[in-house]
């Protein structure tokens, strides 16, 4: 049986959101910003980050832990190199902190062919692929990764977590060739943490060999498991040590201290963020075979790709936007039972009147 879904309308879900951030002291600017996101997400069917997701984080990590300032102030470090900047985001709130980041890239591009963010001293921006895929509906190759907010991830070989999810979100300009953005957003875990919890509320098991209890045994239970495997072996390994990389270049510090107050009070306690954005104009050769343009060159390759009897394949992004049309037949945005009972707590939190389960309509 397809699961039933309650819908709820955009604008009273991020009614809901933008209460729930200013009432933990967000500005205005701030707290819509995450709304955005949350809606892009749970609209796209992203449901490990959707707003119950964005807020758990934080209760744990954010305004209430010390680990996200709201109304803090990006700071534009100097830099000899036009097209990349680097900012002290002084964790301010990372979904507003993404967006503007990825719109910086945008107009960096524009200019320069591509364009450049890294950030250090970050909270957690989230869903990358949503940021990507602004991107990528508008015209452009998008790339960014994140660290991870904690170490949940036990190394290829190893016992002890010592990796984030670290998620690679990367998006492709391809809505002319199949109507919709390539868009191709993972974390290098089995799974996400978010997903493990998504799992718990809903009761229902994690997939074989994703996740380790406390003894490191592996486990199927999502109140058991308390540390992650990386997929794919070796390969998810080798991608999530990128992230790290990348970190360590830019300024993060040790994983395993990451967001943990306390210790070593010299290292640092953030997540670091990096955005790329690159123009079509800026890679075209331009000769494409058989005097095709770019966009031509793309659908061709994607439906050389899809063809020989791989038609049933389906391309990264095309769930998403699956879900995305399904939302708008609906008329709004779709959660279990368990997710709206998540959002009325926040609802109550922020004095605001929780939905009504009996009333919601369902599909």
């Amino acid at each position: 049986m397809p699961e039933t879904f309650h819908v709820v309308a955009p604008a009273a879900h991020e009614r809901l959101v933008v209460a729930a951030y200013r009432h933990r002291g967000f500005e205005e600017a701030e707290a819509r910003q995450a709304a955005r996101l949350a809606t892009a997400a749970t609209r796209h069917g992203i449901r490990t980050h959707n707003a119950i997701k964005a807020l758990h984080l934080d209760d744990l990590f954010g305004s209430r832990a010390g680990g996200c300032r709201p109304g803090a102030t990006i700071r534009r470090l100097p830099s000899r190199f036009d097209a990349c900047e680097v900012w002290d985001a002084d964790r301010k709130l990372g979904q507003a902190v993404a967006w503007e980041a990825i719109e910086t890239c945008i107009a960096l591009a524009d200019v320069h062919g591509s364009g450049t963010v890294s950030v250090d001293n970050a909270f957690h921006y989230l869903w990358g692929g949503g940021y990507v895929m602004e991107a990528a509906r508008r015209g452009y190759l998008a790339y960014t990764n994140c660290t991870a907010a904690l170490a949940e991830v036990v190394p290829f070989g190893g016992v002890f977590p010592t990796l984030g999810t670290n998620p690679h979100s990367w998006g492709f300009p391809t809505t002319a060739a199949v109507g919709f953005p390539v868009v191709i957003d993972w974390a290098t875990s089995v799974i996400a943490m978010g997903r493990v919890q998504q799992l718990a509320r809903e009761g229902k098991p994690l997939p074989a060999e994703a996740a380790v209890d406390e003894a490191g045994r592996p486990t199927t239970d999502p109140h058991r498991a308390v540390s992650l495997l990386p997929f794919g072996g070796h390969k998810g390994y080798g991608l999530s040590l990128i992230n790290e990389l990348v970190a360590g270049l830019i300024g993060g510090s040790l994983p395993t201290l990451r967001s943990c107050p306390g210790g070593d009070p010299g290292e640092r306690h953030c997540c670091t963020f990096f955005f790329q954005v690159i123009h079509p104009d800026a890679i075209s050769g331009g000769a494409f075979a058989h005097g095709r343009s770019q966009a031509e060159n793309v659908r061709a390759v994607l439906a050389d790709i899809l063809g020989h009897g791989n038609e049933r394949c389906r391309l990264p992004g095309q769930p998403e936007a699956e879900a995305a049309a399904r939302c708008d037949r609906s008329g709004g945005l779709l959660f279990s039972t368990a997710e709206v009972e998540a959002l009325n707590e926040f609802a109550r939190a922020a004095g605001l009147e929780p939905f009504d389960v009996a009333t919601l309509p369902r599909v």
